[in-house]
């Protein structure tokens, strides 16, 4: 296995998107969420790559990708969808979180795309009053943090609003918040640019109807905002064409870095016999 590959592609606004590459065999691109760059799947890739050629990639502001003000939730799609097609090759492509979320957007835009999966994707569609209020809250707090310079509580507010308390427990005690703090700025602007947006969510229905591939929408029985998580994963499957719904046991929200064998595990299986 060749380490310390990087792959390069230009989003349609310019802005260059960076990921690492790992492994030997059909393309699998990697896409992250919140507080977090191409890192976040490190421990999976690593699991698959004696299976796949590992794209893990970063969206704009993030690892080696380059930097811009617009971080519309379109731009990101876009960025994801730039860095799918320049790979030359029909690819597999995984996502957690809001990574979920864009892997779909990309999903409906990209031929390039064999088959999906996605790890807990963020459904605006079904998230609950209750869910919404607590979030509004979580979010004024990141501004207070925001402006009082700390980056690091900051990425614990927010993490602690979708980590159970085990995942909470085991990223600090890899200091994981700290690590995640040089994007905190970039999440609050991400969030902020899309609570403003009128464009159309990427799980909209007809956004959803136009993905052709295999889909699997993945959640865990341990995630703190479950009921949400397990409602946008049935949602969504009802608008695909191709879709089915998987529940994993005793994992949460975080379960890319706290579970890695886990997550790899479901999507070996299934982009093996998609």
């Amino acid at each position: 296995m060749v380490e310390n590959r990087i792959h390069r592609a230009i989003s349609n606004d310019g802005t260059e998107i960076a990921g690492s590459v790992h492994g030997d065999g059909p393309p699998l691109v990697l896409v992250h969420g919140a507080c977090a760059d191409e890192d976040e799947w490190s421990s999976v890739a690593k699991l698959l790559a004696d299976r796949f050629t590992c794209y893990s990639m970063s969206t704009r502001g993030r690892g080696a990708s380059g930097s811009n003000p617009d971080l519309s939730t379109s731009r990101l799609i876009e960025d994801v969808t730039a860095f799918v097609d320049s790979v030359g090759a029909p690819v597999r492509l995984a996502g957690v979180s809001g990574g979920g979320m864009l892997a779909l957007g990309a999903a409906a835009r990209s031929s390039q795309i064999a088959a999906v999966v996605t790890w807990e994707a963020v459904v605006i569609e079904v998230l609950p009053d209750e869910v919404a209020g607590t979030f509004q809250k979580v979010l004024a707090r990141m501004h207070e943090l925001h402006a009082a310079g700390q980056y690091t509580e900051g990425v614990r507010t927010f993490l602690g609003f979708i980590g159970n308390e085990h995942e909470m427990v085991t990223l600090a005690a890899a200091d994981e918040f700290a690590r995640a703090a040089d994007y905190f700025p970039v999440d609050l602007k991400e969030i902020d640019q899309a609570l403003v947006s009128d464009e159309p969510s990427p799980t909209d229905p007809a956004a959803l109807a136009k993905i052709t591939a295999p889909v699997l929408l993945m959640y865990g029985t341990a995630s703190k905002q479950l009921d949400w998580f397990a409602a946008g994963c049935r949602f969504a499957a009802e608008h695909l064409p191709a879709a089915q719904v998987r529940t994993v046991a005793d994992v949460g929200h975080l379960a890319c870095q706290v579970a890695p064998a886990t997550i790899a595990s479901e999507l070996r299986d299934f982009f093996t016999t998609a």
